[in-house]
């Protein structure tokens, strides 16, 4: 394995963890694409074997944290967690079979399209979430500031989408939380700080049978020391990106996020190429 600076791995573990619970999508997708950056030679599974191991840590902290802002919506989170179970585990066996180049460009154009995504919200995948189809359920949750939030959305159309998030982030790595707020606020129609809580909950169960599944194989025998690295400041990172969620608009920080997402996208296919 390349020799990389173990300073230099906690301070991106420390950012990962800010970035990642101030959007809610646990830093998976800021992590891999600098995990394939700094070591080019690792094979694809252990990856997304360090990746889910410090995105399960950053999920976890995160959660306690906004437990206490009492912004999850627990009941959905378990339904969701359920559904995302069977997929993370097929994902997490499906990345060995991957080739180097494949997963690349795979996460290339994932990372492009949810640029893409995050920026112009297209008006049609809004309007899937407004079919009626399917049971809808109705939530009312009330913050410790007092705040209140209700909102409908159709479980089915969610458990779908949970399980899909779980089999795409498990195969490359990325967590899932960076596809599943936007599903959560775009086409369920989740309150933006609800969905981004709800989310980091459903990550930390979706990433833990993850890397299970990951040192079930024996994935992580060689790199465990460098999620530990990487995951002993995302633990501290996640509970100050829960705070300043309170403080800053998300919306910016996805838009300079899907910004940056493009640019790695490129960068990824560029390599490839």
């Amino acid at each position: 394995m390349e020799s990389v600076s173990p300073v230099f791995l906690i301070a991106l573990g420390f950012f990962v963890g800010v970035l990642g619970t101030l959007i809610g999508a646990g830093g998976g997708f800021i992590l891999v694409p600098v995990l394939v950056f700094l070591f080019p030679q690792m094979p694809p599974e252990a990856i997304t074997s360090i990746s889910l191991g410090v995105v399960f840590l950053n999920a976890s902290s995160g959660s306690i944290a906004y437990a206490n802002m009492k912004r999850i919506d627990y009941k959905t989170a378990f339904i969701f967690s359920a559904a995302t179970l069977p997929g993370s585990i097929i994902g997490a066996f499906s990345t060995s079979l991957i080739p180097k180049m494949l997963f690349d460009a795979a996460l290339a154009v994932i990372l492009m399209t949810i640029s893409i995504f995050l920026i112009v919200k297209p008006r049609s995948l809004q309007q899937i979430g407004q079919l009626q189809k399917g049971r809808i359920v109705n939530r009312h949750l009330t913050d410790y500031v007092g705040e209140k939030y209700s909102y409908s959305f159709n479980l089915r159309l969610g458990i779908l989408i949970s399980f899909f998030v779980g089999f795409i982030s498990s195969l490359l790595g990325i967590g899932g939380g960076i596809i599943h707020v936007p599903a959560l606020t775009y086409l369920l129609h989740f309150p933006l700080h609800i969905a981004t809580a709800t989310s980091h909950f459903i990550l930390a169960v979706m990433a833990l049978a993850g890397t299970l599944v990951h040192i079930a194989q024996g994935t992580l025998r060689n790199s465990w020391q460098t999620m530990l690295l990487i995951g002993a400041d995302v633990i501290v990172g996640a509970q100050l990106g829960a705070r300043l969620s309170l403080k800053i608009s998300a919306r910016w920080i996805t838009i300079a996020m899907a910004i940056a997402l493009f640019f790695v996208g490129i960068g990824l296919l560029v390599s490839v190429v």
